[in-house]
């Protein structure tokens, strides 16, 4: 089958009839017709048919090795460095396309996916590692789209917090059987929810403390008993032009309850090894590969909030002060930071245990620890420098009332009449101001994990034994 194109994605999650639920009651009918999910849908429907373009296919695919088909770059195992420099070109085309907004396009998952079949003797089970290596391959040849869940509700976050098996809230194993592993409780936090075909499923923290939370698979949306719940849609509008962003790229995030679920034996990665769930992470290449395909979009929404930026200064006309240039400057500073990490990462790749090219860890973790803290400082330049503009901001149709000419005369800037003005205002504040720029700024922060734990993680992990053997060497030089 190969790649597929956005109708195919679209006709395909309609057919699965997904238990979606918003705003208290059980979405009946076409998901991609919903107001809360038709447009941001439309916008991955979008990527999957820049697959088949002419002037983006030999970036976008590569031909399975199994059927000569045109499949996803994301799929690309890298055997070479100039296999990651593909798939960073396949992932800042996309990113472009939404304005790097779509933090779960589809080649997120897909690059976890190939990550770990490429490592699927990790998982130290045959019958887990050839589930896991089938899955993908599946995924690969029929383009499937994948939600996933790695949290745990947030209970009780005391490190001396533990749930008890008969009254558990976060999903565990409670039985198994000849069909597979019955599933219940709840997850978090499934962006995109519902409109996917998969949801991929692999181990949280708690597994170190209890068998039943050590698992990890891969189950059909549709599954019986798998319900999506999901948070207040910030698609506010139709209109592209009041809500430039959140009308086109707000991917709904969900709870996802599994009310005995039955995980068949042949979508079953991982099942009660919690040493094995302890060494997903740090054993595969799923940070680096994973790292590289976000820090690869992150630069690309950098791009994009700097030319809006330049934008409002323009707009305006307030290149010419210093206090501005200086604001400027930190984005700029900001962006080619990260595109020095990302190169830095491509070019001193390497070979790891499993065959698999992957980027270099170290400045990935230090791009890791950068963005976190640098987006919310962006949205802030934006709030300083759009000031009282960002809340002058008419909608559309008081433009195009009788009142518009008016407007288009009173809110006129340096550079552009009233209505173009405001239409670039009202894209600084979807960005900076409304519900669906306070949800990418709390995604930004904590889209690795706790800024603090990242901070010690690096610290740990990063080797700083030759600065300190250097350092004794000099402090017991002999002088001459």
């Amino acid at each position: 089958m190969g790649c597929i194109d956005g109708k195919t994605y679209l006709e395909r999650i309609d057919r699965l009839r997904n238990n979606v639920w918003i705003n208290g009651a059980k979405i009946s009918g076409n998901l991609s017709e919903h107001p809360a999910f038709k447009n941001v849908m439309k916008s991955q429907a979008k990527l999957y048919d820049m697959q088949h373009e002419k002037s983006f296919r030999n970036i976008l695919t590569f031909k399975s090795p199994s059927t000569g088909e045109r499949v996803g770059t994301a799929y690309l195992e890298p055997k070479k460095i100039k296999d990651l420099v593909k798939q960073r070109k396949a992932f800042q085309i996309w990113a472009r396309e939404t304005a790097g907004m779509m933090g779960r396009s589809p080649d997120y998952m897909n690059t976890v996916v190939m990550t770990f079949a490429a490592c699927a003797d990790l998982f130290g089970d045959k019958q887990g590692s050839d589930n896991m290596r089938a899955f993908y391959l599946n995924c690969r040849e029929h383009d499937l789209s994948l939600t996933h869940t790695f949290i745990q509700p947030q209970v009780n976050r005391s490190s001396l917090y533990f749930e008890n098996a008969s009254d558990a809230v976060a999903a565990r194993v409670i039985d198994e059987n000849k069909d597979g592993l019955v599933i219940h409780g709840a997850r978090l936090l499934a962006t995109q929810g519902g409109m996917t075909d998969e949801l991929l499923v692999f181990p949280t923290g708690a597994f170190h403390f209890d068998e039943a939370y050590a698992y990890a698979f891969s189950i059909p949306s549709n599954t019986p008993g798998l319900k999506f719940i999901c948070r207040e849609s910030f698609a506010a509008g139709e209109s592209h032009y009041d809500h430039p962003l959140s009308s086109r790229f707000d991917e709904v995030d969900s709870i996802v309850l599994f009310d005995h679920v039955t995980v068949p034996w042949d979508r079953v990665f991982l099942h009660g090894n919690t040493d094995i769930a302890s060494r997903l992470y740090t054993d595969s290449g799923f940070m680096p590969l994973q790292v590289h395909q976000v820090t690869s979009r992150n630069i690309v929404k950098t791009e994009f909030i700097l030319g809006v930026l330049q934008s409002l200064v323009d707009a305006i006309n307030i290149a010419e002060y210093q206090h501005v240039q200086e604001k400027i400057a930190e984005v700029i500073v900001a962006l080619e930071t990260l595109k020095a990490l990302l190169t830095a990462s491509e070019v001193h790749a390497s070979i790891d245990t499993w065959g698999t090219m992957v980027p270099d860890r170290k400045p990935l973790l230090a791009a890791m620890n950068v963005y976190p803290k640098i987006y919310p400082r962006f949205v802030e330049i934006v709030q300083l420098i759009g000031a009282s503009g960002l809340v002058t901001i008419p909608t559309e149709r008081d433009f195009q009332s009788e009142i518009g000419d008016v407007l288009r005369n009173y809110l006129q800037s340096a550079d552009r009449n009233g209505y173009e003005k405001v239409k670039l205002f009202r894209l600084a504040w979807d960005l900076a101001m409304s519900s669906f720029a306070g949800r990418q700024t709390l995604y930004e922060r904590f889209f690795f994990g706790d800024p603090v734990r990242l901070a010690s993680n690096l610290y740990r992990d990063y080797d700083r034994s030759e600065f300190v053997k250097w350092v004794n060497e000099f402090l017991n030089r002999e002088e001459l």
